[in-house]
C-alpha cells in the first residue's frame, strides 16, 4: 500500500483575540475568534499574517471543536496568500477545563489536526495553489501553533 509522505512548509503562530461567543444558534454552536495578527515561517516561505482573519469555531457536546479558518499570509517579500484550513481539535473534559483556565497542556493529550489549502496571485508563490498541505496543532495559553506540511 502507498504511504502519504509530507515534507515540513512552514510553522504558523497565531495571535488571536477572545472569542465572540455566538453560542446555540438553529444549526449549529459557534464561537467567532478573530484573528489579530502572528507569524509564519519555513524554509520556502516565511512572513506574518494580515488582521482580520477568523476561526469559526464550532464546540460539540462530545468535547471537540470544529475548526474553520480563513486568513491572509503576507510574505516577507510582499506577496499575498489566502489560507483556508478546517480540521478538528478533541479534548478530553479534564484538558479543555486545564486549557480554558490558561493552563498550558501537552499536545499529547489532546486530537488537533487540520487540513489547509492556499490561493494566491503571486507567479513566485503559484506552487501553493497546487498543493494540500496538513498540520498538527497545538493550544498554548499563548495561542495556536501549527506545524503546516505539504502532502507530496
Amino acid at each position: 500500500m502507498p504511504e502519504i509522505k509530507t515534507q515540513h512548509l512552514f510553522t504558523l503562530r497565531l495571535d488571536v483575540a477572545p472569542p465572540s461567543r455566538i453560542g446555540a444558534t438553529p444549526g449549529r454552536n459557534l464561537n467567532v475568534v478573530s484573528i489579530a495578527g502572528g507569524t509564519f515561517e519555513g524554509e520556502r516561505l516565511r512572513g506574518t499574517l494580515a488582521p482580520g482573519g477568523s476561526d469559526w469555531l464550532e464546540p460539540r457536546p462530545d468535547g471537540s471543536n470544529l475548526i474553520n479558518v480563513r486568513a491572509v499570509l503576507q510574505t516577507d517579500d510582499g506577496a499575498l496568500i489566502a489560507i483556508t484550513y478546517r480540521g478538528l481539535r478533541y479534548t478530553t473534559p479534564d484538558v479543555a477545563e486545564r486549557m480554558q483556565r490558561g493552563d498550558a497542556v501537552d499536545p499529547s493529550e489532546y486530537y488537533f489536526r487540520v487540513s489547509v489549502m492556499f490561493e494566491t496571485s503571486s507567479e513566485k508563490y503559484a506552487w501553493l495553489n497546487h498543493i494540500i498541505a496538513v498540520a498538527t496543532g497545538e493550544r498554548p495559553p499563548s495561542g495556536p501553533i501549527y506545524h503546516v506540511f505539504e502532502v507530496l
